[in-house]
């Protein structure tokens, strides 16, 4: 399995996503300063995978503590907070962080730090376990043979391992279904072409590279059974926030007949926030479109936008896969159902009091 991330003999270890497919580069962190500087420069990429980094920073920044904890531990979990704004999982990892943290702030230096290390590992080893689950209830909704047309990377480069749009192209290859992704570039950073590519090759399975504005015409010519993406953040109506260009591949997909499965941990579901509309979205550096491999393309003097992400709405969602199941329309109710149904132990270490107590509220309606 490709290792995104480890904590290995003191220090973080990450697979430089930036240098591939032309190079395989793990980088060293010793500093939690460098650690986030490395998620906002998508040294490391995709919800779960920005999250259990983080968690592994906050770990790596108390190391080097001796006295000021309480002052440390904030200046640490802000420094990740302001790495990168629309992947929920960086702030719910931060949340479990704060959590451990407030239970044991009282406790001697050596034991605090002990027990935010072996919960960010707990993070790291549930995403994984998250990915396998959710891999194998979409799997089940594939038809064999299969024919899925996927965007940006949602694999084990996006997470701790295993992967989630990926994760259910994985499972489907274990399960023995004839498996044809078609991957887009998806422009400007060319996550498709460079991350899912490498990643589908070096798991033995051979995409079709397709440019992003190609999509349209292979749906037409009946040639896509799915479309299946990952997502940096779910709002609580079932809006999906994810790479720019899923929108637009949502509306083919509807327009079409098409089934448009989004896969997700329940980590990247934003119970407090109620729409897409409430979802922050990142906006990135103009080079990354005025400029390719490192070499200008468009002319000096544009004005560029870079979202990073788009919303789509609901609406062009056929069912959201997560580690707890398949969620289908509406998903304001489902989701929180699958959410919080018999899982009371499992929403204190996993949401914030509010929602919990919103939760019991509507069990009880």
């Amino acid at each position: 399995m490709i290792r995104t991330v480890e904590w290995h003999d003191g220090a973080v270890v990450l697979l430089d996503q930036r240098l591939l497919p032309w190079r395989e580069v793990y980088r060293v962190y010793r500093s939690y300063p460098a650690l986030a500087r490395a998620i906002r420069q998508m040294v490391v990429r995709g919800a779960p995978a920005i999250g259990v980094t983080a968690a592994y920073g906050i770990a790596l920044g108390m190391q080097p503590v001796r006295r000021g904890a309480d002052t440390a531990f904030q200046r640490i979990c802000a420094a990740f907070a302001g790495s990168r704004p629309t992947a929920v999982n960086l702030f719910w990892a931060i949340e479990r962080m704060q959590r451990v943290y407030a239970a044991v702030r009282n406790r001697p230096l050596d034991e605090i730090k002990t027990r935010l290390l072996e919960e960010a590992r707990a993070i790291h080893q549930e995403d994984i376990e998250a990915n396998r689950k959710l891999g194998t209830y979409g799997a089940e909704l594939l038809p064999n043979p299969v024919r899925i047309l996927t965007h940006c990377n949602a694999g084990a480069l996006a997470t701790a391992g295993y992967g989630t749009a990926l994760g259910i192209v994985r499972a489907a290859k274990e399960l023995g279904k004839t498996v044809r992704v078609f991957a887009t570039e998806t422009r400007p950073f060319l996550q498709g072409a460079r991350l899912t590519c490498w990643e589908l090759l070096h798991d033995g399975i051979t995409p079709t590279l397709i440019t992003d504005n190609m999509a349209g015409d292979l749906m037409r010519r009946g040639e896509v059974d799915c479309v299946i993406v990952g997502a940096d953040r779910i709002a609580a109506n079932g809006d999906v926030a994810n790479k720019i260009g899923t929108y637009s591949l949502a509306v083919l997909a509807k327009t079409h007949g098409i089934p448009f499965y989004v896969a997700a941990p329940i980590s990247t579901v934003d119970f407090t926030c109620p729409s897409g509309a409430k979802i922050p979205i990142e906006q990135r550096s103009p080079e990354e479109v005025t400029h390719l491999a490192g070499k200008r393309i468009a002319p000096r003097g544009v004005q560029v936008l870079n979202p990073a992400f788009d919303v789509t709405p609901q609406r062009y969602v056929t069912a959201i896969v997560t580690e707890r199941g398949v969620l289908r329309p509406p998903f304001a109710s489902s989701l929180r159902a699958l959410a919080f149904a018999g899982q009371a132990r499992r929403i204190e270490s996993v949401h914030p009091p509010k929602s919990v107590k919103a939760a019991v509220r509507l069990r009880a309606k």
